[in-house]
Formats: structure tokens, sequence, C-alpha cells
């Protein structure tokens, strides 16, 4: 499978990110804790949002721990909204159309998880996608189908509703074919503005993810703790493993969650797949 971090809050230097904390992306990509995978070494890349209207993206198929020029951006760049990804392939090719984030016009997508047998309905479940994205997909994976599907029922305006109806059409196509278990994710996309990530998979036993702690809780638990001192009160993280081992700094998504974080605060519904059929009509 794959690891991923999501940070929104105050800009901070990506290699604060990426590269120092003790169980970071870069660490993970060769000791993951909590993968499927202990090495992740399929590629990776880094989203992030500056002075201009849509995302920067870096993405490689060097594994994130031998690539100087990860290094070197994270070292130089700052950002307020960050998405990373490293990447274990479930069967497509390593290339660079294939590490995530993808990316259409403000929004960026990363996915854990696989759609199972995807190249056996493969093209069902292509031949849902809006005639006007489908030019638009460039790897083979199937996480960038899975973005497209969710563009197509709507995630620019509702993104639970369009993620659910995706994964709706997901699992129909999947179950069509004799497929019992189709779909395994956490998803993570924002537009710059919000973020909103999810955990759910058919069988009912998904990847982990956790979302970081109120950083004011946290100041008041260590104080003079460097770290935290240089977060903004709204800074927050959603990941799929700990970045650390600070006590109470980390709280587990439940299964079959959303997780929406804007402007500091986090919400959480819970996440049901819907009749895409239905969410379009």
């Amino acid at each position: 499978m794959c690891r991923w971090l999501a940070y929104s809050g105050s800009p901070v230097p990506l290699d604060e990110l990426l590269f120092k904390p003790a169980n970071s992306i870069v660490v993970q990509s060769k000791h993951s804790r909590l993968g499927a995978e202990t090495t992740n070494g399929d590629g990776f890349g880094v989203g992030w949002y500056g002075v201009l209207p849509t995302p920067g993206i870096f993405r490689s198929t060097e594994p994130a721990w031998n690539d100087s020029n990860l290094w070197e951006l994270a070292s130089h760049a700052s950002a307020g909204r960050v998405f990373a990804h490293i990447r274990a392939s479930t069967g497509s090719a390593v290339q660079q159309t294939n590490c995530h984030p993808f990316r259409h016009e403000r929004w960026l997508w990363m996915h854990n998880g696989l759609i199972r047998d995807f190249p056996a309905i493969k093209r069902d479940l292509a031949m849902a996608v809006r005639p006007d994205l489908f030019p638009l997909i460039q790897g083979s994976t199937d996480s960038e189908v899975f973005f497209m599907l969710a563009l197509t029922f709507g995630l620019e305006q509702d993104p639970l509703a369009a993620v659910a109806a995706a994964v709706g059409h997901i699992e129909g196509v999947g179950r069509s074919h004799g497929i019992d278990y189709p779909l395994q994710m956490t998803v993570a996309t924002t537009n710059g503005d919000s973020t909103w990530a999810f955990r759910y998979s058919s069988e009912g036993r998904s990847r982990t993810l956790f979302h970081s702690t109120d950083v004011t809780t946290l100041r008041a638990h260590y104080p003079g703790n460097v770290m935290l001192e240089q977060l903004s009160d709204d800074a927050r993280l959603v990941v799929s493993e700990p970045l650390g081992d600070l006590l109470g700094a980390w709280q587990e998504v439940p299964e079959a969650t959303s997780v929406v974080v804007h402007d500091g605060e986090v919400e959480f519904h819970p996440f049901r797949p819907t009749d895409a059929a239905a969410a379009t009509s």
C-alpha cells in the first residue's frame, strides 16, 4: 500500500514535515510501522499551495529516502497546506504519472489502498468518468481513476457526497464482477482551503489513519516543547501513521469515518457509500 500526510496551518518549511519528525514520511518510506508493507519505495510526491491559484506538485519514481532533489526542495520551500505521499505499488507500473498526489485545477488527491482486481473492472470504471475528464487521465493506476470518478460525481461541489458516490459506484461494479470486497482506502483531498479525509474499506478493516490533537492542548501538557511552539494554533495533520511518539499527540480516526479540516477545526462524519446513479439524477 502507501503512506501519506496532509498538513494545514501556518506556513512551515517542508523539511519540518517530511524529514525532521522521528517517524517522518521519509523514514516510513523505509520502515513503516503500521503499513501493509514495511517499505514504500515505488515513488513519492509532494503537493503544496503557494502564490499561484493552483497547487504545485513534485513527483518522482525514486524512493523518497534516495532523492536529493526532494531534500533540496524541502529545505527551501514553505507552505501552509501540504500533501505528501510515498508509494508501494499494488500492481500498476512504477512511473511518474502514477505517483500521488494527483491534481486537477485547484484540487489535490491522495489514496492509500486499492481497487481489487482493478484490471478486470478498469474499463467499466473508466467508462463512468465524465467525458471532459477522461482525456486528463495520464497514468495507469486505480487511484487516478478513483479521483476522476470523484470529480465526475461532484467533488468540486460536495466532496463528502462525491466520494460516497464514487465508492458506491466502485463497489457496485466490483460486486457485479464477483469481487466480494472491491475497495480498501484512506483518501485525502483538498481545494487549498479545506481538507477532506476518509477511512473506509468494503470489508470493514481499513488501513490506519490518525489526526493530530489540538496544538493548544498539547502545549498545555508539554510546556517548552520547541516543535509545538513553532506551530500555529490552527495547525492540523491527518496521517497514515503518527510522525512521532509524543503521548496524546495522535488520535485514531474511527473506521468508516470522514474528516473535514477547515480553519483549524476538525469535524467527523460517518462515511457510507451511496448509489452513484441517485447522486447524479
